[in-house]
């Protein structure tokens, strides 16, 4: 397999002497994989061309398949490896738990990783999300949040409450009540004579902007469309539920925190629950802790998973005020208590794991770090990729980076789908050892918080060369 002329080897040290041994074994597990497994979000007669890549061990931010060739993980594993593969420190506090208590009923009983989880969480997240409902993975958190959100209304007064907004090109997850909430076609459109009717709401779109502004100079103009739809429906509405500052599926969208705040005082105004989708972004993605921080306001509920447990074990949490909480709060026979519940809520395993990760944060050097990196990542990719032709955008949000591919710069219409240039760019970025994943003809890093400017100058110039091998220079 072939190497970046500007990189080291993709072979793992000590294990170079690779055989046809090696190449058979690789191929006879990816064809029992095929035998048997289902991949997600896969057409499977791609796998036909590109058949599973069998991963043997992770150190770090690399993977190594059965063969022994090394990738660099830019993308997290789908975004929850937030502190590197088999990180020493989360491995060895899990193993110790596995021996202690691996699973308890989370009713009526208790354990002490989620009061000490729960206890520390509540010191830095944004002001007044104190209560906290455990989950097992971000779709059901977002759901277990609307439900909550209903019922609140439900309880106190205002049962007409029964609708959610979201904006345009919004990804919640893929059950049916977080699709619903979703408005990426790829994922929705078959599905939607099943999928709740959603209030949508124009969402903000700094790349494309019609008002011919830009994100770092601009009033947020595109808010009206909010405002516009809140005096129709607000009175209607539950919650309103928005990815903050950073809208992942929909091809890496970023706007201003200035339009986190408008919206903060437009639910305030119409009893709408702020329903934060941090799953995504929590945990030091954007540049802090928290992307709401950035806004300097606080939501009603908020939905973390992903980095939460460091990609270690599935596990989710949605964090809600005393006042939503205190609307459930009353004698059983009132029916008022939220009877929702998950088998694997609270999990031990999972909660030593986030104590874990928060072990690691806790002096804020790994994400001062990061900080730091970040600012050299992206002047470096600007550096690189900005003059390209096909390059519309590089934009960025603590160490994300996505650069939009586009036919013509000028005018920023978009290659044809059907070309499907950025998976190309994937597949020989993937040769090369680096692991790209393209949303649509996006190129993508999100990388684990501890890359290091090596690793990401390895990444961007194999990027780089498979981009230029695809569409020119």
């Amino acid at each position: 397999m072939e190497t970046s002329k500007n990189s080291e080897t993709r072979h793992s040290e000590g294990d170079n002497n690779f055989s046809q041994k090696n190449l058979v074994e690789q191929n006879s597990l990816a064809e029992k994989d095929l035998k048997y497994i289902w991949h997600p979000c896969s057409q499977m007669k791609d796998y036909e061309e590109l058949k599973p890549i069998v991963v043997d061990r992770g150190e770090g931010v690399y993977l190594y398949d059965v063969d022994g060739n090394r990738y660099v993980d830019v993308i997290s594993s789908w975004w929850c490896n937030l502190l590197g593969h088999c990180n020493p420190h989360i491995s060895a506090e899990i193993k110790k738990q596995v021996d202690t208590l691996e699973h308890v009923i989370f009713a009526n009983f208790t354990h002490k990783q989620a009061i000490r989880l729960c206890e520390r969480l509540s010191k830095i997240l944004p002001k007044g999300l104190c209560k906290f409902n455990f989950t097992d993975n971000g779709s059901s958190a977002i759901e277990a949040a609307m439900k909550v959100s209903f019922q609140y209304h439900e309880q106190t007064g205002n049962p007409q409450k029964t609708k959610f907004m979201a904006l345009s090109e919004a990804y919640h997850g893929e059950t049916i009540g977080a699709l619903s909430v979703g408005d990426c076609d790829l994922y929705t459109k078959l599905y939607k004579p099943i999928l709740m009717d959603i209030v949508r709401v124009q969402g903000p779109d700094c790349y494309r902007c019609p008002y011919g502004k830009d994100r770092e100079h601009c009033e947020c103009e595109c808010f009206e469309h909010a405002e516009k739809t809140f005096e129709k429906h607000g009175n209607e509405t539950a919650a309103m539920l928005v990815e903050p500052l950073l809208q992942g599926s929909a091809g890496m969208k970023i706007y201003p925190p200035l339009y986190l705040k408008k919206l903060r005082a437009l639910c305030d105004k119409y009893n709408v629950h702020l329903l934060a989708d941090e799953i995504a972004t929590g945990y030091g993605r954007t540049g802090k802790m928290f992307a709401f921080e950035h806004a300097g306001v606080s939501p009603d509920i908020m939905c973390l998973s992903k980095g939460l447990t460091g990609g270690y074990m599935p596990m989710a949490i949605f964090v809600t005020t005393q006042k939503i909480y205190d609307a459930f709060y009353d004698d059983y026979n009132t029916g008022k208590a939220f009877m929702h519940s998950h088998t694997y809520s609270g999990n031990p395993l999972a909660c030593s794991a986030a104590n874990a990760v928060l072990d690691l944060m806790e002096d804020g050097k790994i994400l001062k770090n990061a900080q730091e990196n970040a600012i050299f990542f992206n002047n470096l990719l600007k550096e690189k990729f900005l003059s390209h032709k096909n390059v519309g955008e590089i934009r960025h949000i603590g160490l994300i980076n996505a650069i939009e591919l586009v036919k013509n710069k000028e005018t920023k219409e978009p290659f044809d789908g059907k070309l499907r240039t950025g998976y190309q760019i994937y597949k020989k970025a993937l040769k090369r050892g680096v692991i790209l994943r393209p949303l649509g003809d996006v190129i993508y890093f999100n990388p684990p918080l501890i890359i290091e400017r090596k690793d990401l100058e390895f990444a961007a110039n194999v990027a780089y060369e498979c981009m230029v091998e695809v569409i020119g220079k």
